[in-house]
């Protein structure tokens, strides 16, 4: 019986956009995993290719303020 938990997020990024401007993409990508710790009880966060070009699509300087992502918890606990 396989139990997925799944929820469905609007994360802020706006703290990202505060930091040197050649580590906003990078600081985007560690708040989001910090959010997903957080929420989704666990340590083990892969981030998915297409969420990855998400943040990274308009370059290193200017990541997105805020970014809808959907967050499912297998039963191995990975997220």
């Amino acid at each position: 019986m396989s139990q997925e938990l799944e929820r469905v997020y609007t994360i802020n990024l706006g703290k990202a956009l505060l930091s040197v401007d050649t580590h906003r993409a990078p600081r985007a990508i560690n708040m989001i995993k910090e959010f997903a710790r957080h929420h989704m009880k666990t340590e083990e966060i892969k981030i998915e290719e297409d969420l990855a070009h998400q943040i990274w699509s308009k370059g290193v300087r200017s990541p997105p303020r805020k970014i809808r992502v959907r967050m499912s918890k297998t039963d191995e606990g990975y997220v």
